[in-house]
């Protein structure tokens, strides 16, 4: 029997990721899920996950950033059939349905040469990830979740592959939760039930100071440091942080952020993150 070179704590950072999952179902939940102890179980700054679309017939890919990345890089990640996507798929086929590393350097295991999304995520250091996924069930040809991990300089290695190999099954589970009550909150919207539901169907209600703020915030500025970019008092960042939270219904400055991605508030300022100081 092969065991696992993890030291006893992180047993304890993996249980505490398991017994959170049940509590995700939405789509900012997923993400600041992923930031708390699954970072110290499978580090990573930017993450793309797919589910089967019964709607569709084929795998939707959807994204989550912790730090800035340039829109044609989302755009890019988020087609199924991207060269990147179908690197990591041919991989992961390869490797026989485990999970595996992918590199993209010029002497990895991905031809570089001409393809812009992939000079892309290089130039922005993200030069190799891992990735597993599920088949459907009696289809093993066709795929039912799909999840890549990356991180700008991360050097993954077998210990990764280990690690999100003990996670998928609840990573899995978490995602195709999320994906469920997404496209039920969305079909109630269509009916007009949109009563109960806080922050749905209404205009965004931060002000555009607000707004630049939850930016810093995203790129992971302390309120001195969004101060001294602003010029204004760390004291009156905090008061405008507080009213930030209160007005999202976010528990604190992570949650906060991932609910402006779900609505849209950071808007297009996203791709030009730490150029929005005054």
């Amino acid at each position: 029997m092969t065991t696992h070179p993890f030291a006893p704590d992180q047993s304890e950072v993996l249980l505490r990721v398991v017994e959170a999952a049940p509590q995700v179902c939405r789509r900012h939940q997923f993400f600041v899920w992923t930031q708390g102890d699954f970072q110290r179980w499978l580090p990573h700054k930017l993450s793309v996950c797919g589910t089967y679309d019964r709607d569709q017939r084929d795998v939707v890919f959807d994204l989550f950033n912790s730090l800035p990345v340039p829109e044609s890089i989302l755009q890019g990640l988020r087609q199924a059939r991207s060269s990147v996507m179908d690197a990591a798929l041919s991989a992961w086929r390869k490797s026989r349905g485990q999970s595996v590393v992918v590199r993209l350097s010029s002497d990895g295991s991905v031809d570089t040469s001409g393809d812009p999304l992939i000079a892309a995520l290089i130039e922005q250091g993200y030069d190799q990830f891992v990735v597993h996924g599920l088949t459907r069930p009696a289809r093993p040809d066709e795929l039912e979740s799909f999840f890549l991990f990356a991180q700008p300089g991360g050097q993954y290695r077998e210990t990764d592959t280990q690690a999100l190999d003990m996670l998928l099954p609840c990573v899995h589970m978490a995602y195709q939760r999320v994906c469920v009550t997404e496209r039920q909150m969305a079909s109630g919207r269509t009916l007009g039930a949109t009563a109960g539901l806080p922050g749905q169907a209404r205009a965004t209600p931060i002000t555009e100071r607000e707004r630049e703020i939850l930016l810093w915030v995203r790129d992971g500025l302390s309120n001195q440091q969004i101060s001294e970019k602003l010029g204004i008092s760390a004291l009156t960042v905090k008061n405008h942080v507080q009213k930030i939270l209160r007005k999202l219904g976010a528990a604190n400055r992570a949650q906060a952020v991932a609910k402006a991605m779900t609505m849209n508030a950071l808007g297009a300022a996203h791709m030009q993150f730490g150029e929005s100081h005054h």
